[in-house]
């Protein structure tokens, strides 16, 4: 910067004058000190105010020459000299991904053309086979574009590694860059140089097989360690060791692995693999690692433990990465398996027959990865709470991994099976093994839970259930399907060594709970997050004591732009204080679509989860599912798994304490699942937003007219002064009426089917778990003994008033006191006994 200019005032008549006033005639060079003072403060301070460079006018000698309009205009300039080179390396970047991204596209352009040759001239040779009768019956031919099925070779020879190694890579690069599989590109994957790249699935080939192919800004060589990691992006991915390992030609490594993979379900059984893994460098300077399956099924380190596993198979695939002019690498991801789907039950195979599913789950998600450590290395990704990026990694690795643990319970894990109740609707297993870390201390206070961690699981199958929105739900509304004392007891667990169980101190959730993400992915499709649930104290003496309790929550699948084939919420309760090394016993959610040849669902397709159960809503949101990729016919499995610390001396308790509450939990998934099905026939009916009600039962509006009528016929008086009796009115202005509104069910044991805003929150529930409130529940002895000696009259006369001034219980088991409350029949249109109304009047908390 030794040659800076400087500006002078008052310059001749040929000078000019710039916006701010300034003549720019006349121009003076800055010595080399005096261009260094000035970067001084612009490294501190790219603006400086008027009185800083006053300041810095004062406090320079060197610079007593220059006045204060030549120094703001210096400063002006720096400011769009940096500007301008910030610009300029990212149109260089942007360039470089676009060259290279051209270079994919040739390639892919040039490869379909010789498919296409090759497909001309077999189907050329199979019309000659055809008219010649002779050979009719000659099926010698054999597709160009189809794998053949390699028969695994035996590899206890040492000396045939290196020749099956080459062959193995000749195969790879066939499928990366030839045309040995037709690839098809999958849907929605839309290449350009901020997509994650081309996609592409098999078609027609032995197995299932995905490709993809993107820019990274990395090494070669850094690329190759991070995918040769596979544990550390491949999320089904339990364990992976190399065994034998010997040096080839070229600085290559022959190794031989053995890797183990998650079940992604409680049905099915987990898969390994026993590989062979050829690292080497090509003739172009490409970086090349090729794998895949050794013969024999005993082959592999762990053989007691081989009974837990399927023996799946890895055809030839891997990875090629190629130095890119300007920085960064091309990279070429090929899996090509056979997964063995003979061996799990017909309704989960399409898991293990679908292309799509190992590319969203394997290939693409490798490729993302990468990506996203591209992204981190360069600083373009700032994450919350100043924590470093590899340790946010870490934090999700860790939940997710905990929680497919969970599921798959091996037994070389210390989980062991437990005795069932004779109801096999919820597995339940312990472990005596696992080690929790005390972090309310210092970092290196730990104990072992003297029992371990019971974990309670079950899998269900949705029919016509939109995964995202139902993950959407599940995170949003918490209070719907959650146990905040269960919450509260799983994060006491780990801050001290001792477990209470749950109930023996009630705490009440507020109902609110703050999501702050810490970070996501570079699409979108995993969030990570921490949640506070924020407790209301019972006692007065609970009023300074903080009972809040913290999540650390992993959710992917919610994106509508993302595409993924597994939908998931993971959680695990953590101190406030969020070290780094907390432990994490993780609980929570996966859903998995078994019918994967839609394209997803399209942008257009949104839900208000907040209004999906609002009675009230005029609109139903899933009037057009019909039409989009999640209809009637679509299915997916349900996994939940939910972790629960325990002491050898309440092991069974705690035992059926989770084998209630994952019940629990299924019950409200299943309830909120039918809220969430697009309505089709037979199905039954949404009530205004979402509300869904048995076949046969009235829409929400005729509902809330037949209850007005009846009031009015019975009472004399009317319930609402509404001047519109149509039913959307009535529905409206009955949800929002400040008197609790109830209705229950006619029958031995009524529960409630319908309540307006302030039913709920007296009752405080929500209408997904209304119907799990009965009529006896809420009144106290002496209540139910009032109400039972207005019985009578309520049959004579269709209504009866209780008690002036009662008490009644809400569904948290608070006291609630009321100055009127009145019952009575409601009657349908044709006079039949539909249900029982309630209205509270001027009810409160006591």
């Amino acid at each position: 910067m030794a040659a800076a200019v400087a500006t002078r005032s008052g310059s001749s008549s040929g000078g000019m004058v710039d916006k701010h006033g300034i003549d720019s005639g006349k121009y003076v060079r800055y010595t080399p000190e005096q261009v260094e003072a000035l970067e001084r403060v612009y490294a501190e301070c790219p603006k400086p105010s008027s009185a800083r460079r006053q300041q810095l006018l004062r406090e320079c000698p060197i610079l007593s020459n220059i006045e204060p309009k030549q120094i703001k205009v210096w400063f002006q300039n720096r400011r769009c000299r940096d500007k301008q080179r910030k610009e300029a390396s990212r149109l260089q970047a942007v360039n470089r991904k676009l060259t290279a991204m051209n270079k994919l596209l040739m390639e892919e352009n040039e490869r379909l053309q010789k498919q296409v040759s090759q497909l001309v001239h077999e189907n050329a040779y199979m019309r000659q086979q055809l008219q010649s009768a002779s050979m009719a019956n000659d099926t010698s031919c054999e597709s160009a574009v189809t794998t053949p099925q390699n028969p695994l070779r035996d590899a206890n020879n040492p000396s045939g590694l290196l020749s099956l190694a080459e062959e193995t890579l000749t195969e790879f690069l066939s499928k990366a860059t030839g045309t040995a599989v037709d690839w098809v590109q999958m849907p929605g994957m839309k290449p350009g140089p901020d997509s994650v790249g081309i996609v592409a699935v098999s078609h027609g080939c032995r197995g299932v097989a995905a490709r993809a192919c993107g820019l990274v800004n990395l090494e070669p060589s850094k690329i190759v360690e991070i995918l040769k990691d596979r544990p550390s992006w491949f999320r089904d991915c339990r364990s992976l060791e190399v065994f034998t390992m010997f040096p080839a030609g070229n600085g290559g490594m022959v190794e031989l692995a053995y890797m183990q993979m998650h079940a992604p379900t409680t049905l099915v059984p987990a898969r390994d693999f026993w590989t062979l893994r050829y690292t080497t460098t090509l003739e172009d300077g490409s970086l090349a690692v090729c794998e895949r399956s050794l013969s024999g099924t005993g082959g592999g380190p762990n053989a007691a433990a081989a009974h837990q596993f399927v023996r799946a198979e890895m055809l030839p695939s891997g990875y090629l990465v190629r130095p890119c002019e300007g920085g960064g690498s091309i990279v070429h991801i090929v899996d090509h398996l056979d997964l063995e789907a003979w061996s799990v039950p017909e309704v989960l195979r399409p898991l293990y027959e679908s292309s799509r599913v190992v590319a969203q789950k394997m290939t693409a998600a490798a490729l993302r990865h990468v990506r996203q450590i591209a992204q981190e290395t360069s600083g373009e990704v700032v994450y919350a709470l100043g924590r470093q990026p590899a340790v946010l990694r870490t934090f999700s690795q860790r939940l997710s991994r905990g929680f497919n643990d969970a599921i798959s319970g091996f037994s070389d894990d210390g989980w062991s099976l437990m005795a069932g109740d004779g109801v096999e609707d919820v597995i339940i297993t312990a472990n005596s093994t696992k080690k929790l870390r005390s972090c309310i201390n210092s970092p290196n206070n730990t104990f072992s839970v003297p029992g371990g961690v019971i974990c309670a699981k079950a899998s269900m199958l949705l029919q016509s259930v939109p995964p995202a929105l139902l993950v959407q739900f599940l995170r949003e509304h918490r209070s719907e399907w959650a146990d905040y004392n269960v919450d509260a007891y799983s994060a006491a667990s780990l801050k001290a060594a001792t477990c209470s169980l749950p109930g023996h101190r009630s705490v009440r959730f507020s109902g609110n709970q703050t999501i702050m993400p810490l970070a996501q992915t570079i699409e979108n499709e995993e969030i990570l997050e921490v949640v506070r649930l924020e407790s209301q104290p019972l006692t007065q003496e609970e009023v300074m004591l903080t009972k809040d309790v913290h999540l650390l929550q992993l959710c992917s699948g919610i994106d509508e732009n993302a595409l993924g084939s597994c939908f998931q919420l993971v959680f695990a309760p953590i101190d406030d204080l969020f070290p780094d090394d907390a432990p994490l016993v993780s609980s929570g959610f996966h859903v998995i679509p078994l019918d994967l040849k839609s394209d997803g669902l399209p942008s257009s397709r949104t839900l208000d989860l907040a209004s999906s159960l609002e009675v009230g809503s005029t609109t139903n949101p899933n009037s057009d599912a019909s039409s989009e990729g999640c209809g009637a016919n679509s299915r997916s499995v349900l996994t939940i798994a939910f972790q629960f610390p325990y002491e050898a001396h309440v092991q069974e308790s705690v035992a059926a304490m989770a084998r209630q509450y994952v019940r629990g939990v299924v019950s409200a998934v299943q309830r909120v699942s039918m809220a969430l099905t697009p309505s089709h026939p037979g199905s039954g009916r949404l009530v205004g937003g979402g509300q869904r009600v048995l076949p046969g039962s009235p829409e929400a509006g005729t509902l809330a007219r037949w209850i007005c009528q009846s009031h009015n016929y019975h009472l004399g008086v009317d319930l609402l002064s509404c001047g519109d009796d149509s039913g959307d009115a009535l529905l409206k202005m009955l949800w929002h009426h400040q008197d609790a509104i109830l209705c229950c069910s006619l029958k031995a044991k009524p529960v409630f089917t319908f309540a307006n805003q302030s039913g709920l929150d007296m009752l405080e529930t929500s209408l997904v778990a209304l119907q799990d409130i009965s009529l006896d529940k809420i009144f106290d002895e002496p209540g139910q003994k009032a109400l039972h000696a207005e019985f009578n009259k309520l049959v004579e006369q269709g209504y009866a008033y209780l008690p002036a001034g009662g008490f009644c219980f809400s569904g948290m088991g608070r006291q609630v006191s009321y100055d009127q409350a009145v019952a009575w029949k409601v009657l349908a249109e044709d006079g039949t006994e539909h249900c029982l109304a309630f209205c509270f009047s001027n009810w409160s908390f006591i």
